[in-house]
């Protein structure tokens, strides 16, 4: 029996029990995969500063994110095709998130719908949107997400046009996967996963087929997605979808202190420093290294967060530390999801919490909300090499 204690031993499990395409898609990131890989290499540069004969007692890493208490400063990222690796997936993270007190999100092109979610969790979630050219179907799914109670609207900036992936075009990635000979060779290997997706109807975008007009099975849907990201987003776009939602606003996808300061100014509730996880602008610069001249061109206008790289709770120790104020986890809870279903992903909550409040303790801090530079070691010119 394996005996789990990172998110490493996590990532094993996956890669065994989930099917080569999905495992593909969630590993991979666009073109050369560079940002993919600083975004996890710019973490490890950065060293902890070790504090001792310092009282330890009464740590607390609970904090808030968007005026809601969440009992460590992580969400769970929306993840498209989360239902892929293993049945149902977005149930199960939603309600693992629910129970361990974290915000979930919801993406767009989830395999389980908004209403799927909202009827199995007891507490509202997050909606993620990508913008797309059907009007009609942009005002509907923004009013089903409003009906389902979604509290934050979370607008994903930086797809307009989609990144290419090299491993997914090779793999020919689809939900439900095609039936060549060489998926049908790999998914006989796994079993597991496959008596789950037998066991489900949930094996497609539960959010657009039978919602978006002319989509009503899986071959009109891949025509209807490559057609309808709208590369004309733009601020009055923005703000149309705004004054349609109504609610919080967060902004992901900002990765230029000038873009910060927009959204900033444009009202935005948080913004979320990612690069999509190195799947969209290959040689754009890591999350962590933008973080800081992010931070500091909003200052305290609005809430930042810090997504991509996250593989352990020193990661998020480090990104609040560069004055984050919340983080988003993707791989790494998908990583125990893939492996053991919801109890998965509710492991690598409890990995991330155990790492962060250790840390913190050796770093000499009691209170998460106090981290700062302090803590950190930083190579000289990390931050500023690529002016």
């Amino acid at each position: 029996m394996t005996v789990i204690t990172n998110i490493g031993d996590l990532r094993h499990l996956y890669r065994r029990r989930v099917p080569k395409m999905f495992h593909d898609y969630c590993e991979s990131g666009s073109w050369t995969e560079q940002t993919f890989r600083d975004n996890s290499a710019d973490f490890a540069a950065i060293r902890l500063r070790q504090k001792v004969a310092v009282d330890m007692s009464g740590r607390s890493i609970a904090s808030m994110m968007l005026g809601q208490p969440v009992s460590m400063p992580v969400a769970l990222a929306p993840v498209g095709m989360a239902g892929m690796n293993r049945a149902d997936g977005e149930i199960h993270a939603a309600r693992a998130a629910e129970a361990f007190g974290v915000p979930y999100t919801l993406s767009t092109m989830s395999i389980c719908s908004i209403e799927d979610v909202a009827a199995h969790v007891t507490k509202p979630f997050w909606f993620q949107l990508y913008v797309m050219r059907d009007q009609d179907f942009l005002a509907a799914i923004i009013e089903r997400a409003k009906a389902a109670k979604c509290s934050a609207l979370v607008l994903t900036l930086d797809l307009q046009i989609l990144g290419q992936r090299h491993k997914d075009l090779k793999n020919g990635l689809s939900a439900p996967p095609k039936l060549t000979l060489p998926t049908m060779l790999n998914l006989a290997t796994k079993w597991q996963w496959g008596l789950g997706m037998l066991g489900t109807r949930r094996r497609f975008f539960g959010n657009i087929v039978g919602h978006a007009k002319g989509v009503g099975d899986t071959s009109s849907l891949i025509d209807w997605t490559a057609e309808q990201f709208d590369p004309c987003l733009d601020w009055e776009k923005i703000a149309a979808i705004r004054d349609m939602w109504g609610g919080k606003l967060v902004l992901k996808g900002i990765l230029d202190a000038e873009d910060a300061r927009r959204a900033a100014d444009f009202g935005a509730d948080a913004i979320i420093v990612s690069n999509h996880g190195g799947r969209q602008l290959d040689g754009a610069l890591s999350s962590i290294r933008m973080l800081p001249e992010i931070v500091a061109a909003v200052g305290e206008r609005t809430e930042v967060w810090l997504d991509s790289g996250i593989r352990s709770g020193q990661d998020v120790l480090k990104a609040l530390a560069l004055g984050a104020r919340g983080t988003m986890i993707g791989r790494a809870y998908i990583y125990g999801l893939g492996a053991m279903g919801g109890p998965g992903v509710t492991k690598a909550l409890e990995i991330i919490r155990k790492e962060l409040d250790v840390t913190m303790a050796l770093c000499g801090e009691r209170d998460v909300r106090a981290l700062g530079r302090q803590n950190l070691l930083v190579p000289k010119g990390f931050f500023d090499s690529y002016a």
